[in-house]
């Protein structure tokens, strides 16, 4: 096999329990894109085995793919623009994130055509400024009364959850908490109450109200290394694994250049191993000589440019691996994934979503 993905579903498992351990709040697995490139029905379907309650996602689209799959747990969809498909939305049952006077418009008179009341959750701008109300709230509490939904819940997104003991966290749940005050006082109810992402779970208590939203942790990753620390010191289990064929080996002299722009030389006589992985299934082009794989029970450095379908490592000159061997790319043995988004200048949210879907998905 060219190139596959190893997903631990034990390790997901493992630590949604861990995150029950933390918190009397209710568990939302977030499963938006593809659940973090893990692949949405499978994770999904673990998540609730293991103890989560709800199920989140961006688009309405992964909604309903979810319901297909003959999931019936509590599904909201909070990245849906007005022209989204909402009848097909409340005919199945999913929640729907209401972030501005238009949406509750639009999704009402759904609501109205299909005779069914949508369980909607009203997004509150506390001070991220991308989704949910800001300027138009007092108009909204007067729209909302009597509008012919039911309101489910309200919801909120920290800006800087991952940096403890940031004071806008703070600012954030006043914010948060102001609003729900003023919901009340003109009749309104919400259920259910979530601002917390993944790490507000970890490092914020105050924060957990009666749903945490787990996305990143839940996939065995920090949300920050650099502020947090990385997956063992919050004891979290990495889920995925990236493994990839060796297409060919061959030996060069040192001062060899290597790949496109011949950016890089080699620095030794040496041997090269070819990758049958590169930008095209996810490898980001950028990524430096601090990652590379896992072979012959060593590491070896990337060495030159990523290419769309390959990018070569420097085994060294007395490696014994062979064309046809299997590599790990990031993992428990070798680098990780942590690593790998050091050496791209990036976040490991990004290495693991990006893994192309021509990368097989085994489910371990």
């Amino acid at each position: 096999m060219r190139a596959f993905l190893e997903i631990n579903l034990k390790a997901i498992a493992n630590n949604i329990r861990a995150v029950k351990e933390k918190t009397s709040a209710e568990i939302l697995a977030v499963v938006k894109a593809d659940a973090y490139g893990h692949g949405l029905i499978p994770i999904a379907k673990c998540a609730i085995d293991s103890g989560a309650s709800w199920l989140g996602v961006a688009l309405l689209e992964e909604a309903l793919t979810l319901r297909e799959s003959g999931i019936k747990a509590p599904i909201i969809a909070w990245l849906t623009p007005p022209n989204s498909d909402f009848t097909a939305a409340i005919t199945a049952d999913i929640d729907l994130s209401i972030p501005s006077l238009k949406h509750l418009e639009v999704i009402v008179a759904a609501g109205k055509a299909l005779g069914k009341k949508p369980r909607v959750h009203i997004e509150v701008d506390t001070g991220m400024t991308r989704g949910g109300l800001l300027g138009e709230w007092q108009e909204f509490l007067s729209a909302v009364k009597g509008a012919g939904v039911e309101v489910i819940g309200l919801w909120s997104h920290f800006a800087r959850a991952d940096e403890p003991g940031e004071i806008s966290n703070e600012r954030q749940l006043f914010e948060f908490e102001n609003r729900l005050a003023e919901l009340r006082s003109v009749g309104i109810h919400p259920k259910y109450l979530h601002i917390a992402n993944s790490a507000a779970m970890l490092n914020n208590p105050e924060s957990h109200k009666n749903i945490v939203r787990l996305g990143i942790a839940m996939y065995g990753l920090s949300p920050d290394i650099k502020t947090m620390g990385g997956s063992d010191s919050l004891d979290l289990e990495p889920a995925m694994t990236l493994k990839a064929e060796i297409h060919l080996i061959k030996r060069v002299n040192s001062g060899t250049s290597v790949g496109y722009g011949a950016i890089e030389t080699t620095n030794r006589d040496t041997k090269l191993a070819i990758i049958m992985m590169g930008y095209s299934d996810g490898i980001p082009r950028n990524t430096s000589n601090k990652a590379g794989v896992f072979v012959a029970g060593s590491r070896a450095p990337i060495i030159g440019r990523v290419s769309m379908d390959q990018f070569v490592v420097d085994i060294g000159p007395d490696s014994e691996a062979q064309p046809g061997d299997i590599v790990e790319v990031f993992g428990a043995l070798g680098y990780s994934i942590d690593e790998w988004a050091t050496a791209a200048g990036t976040i490991n949210y990004e290495i693991v979503t990006r893994i192309a879907a021509r990368v097989s998905r085994i489910y371990l």
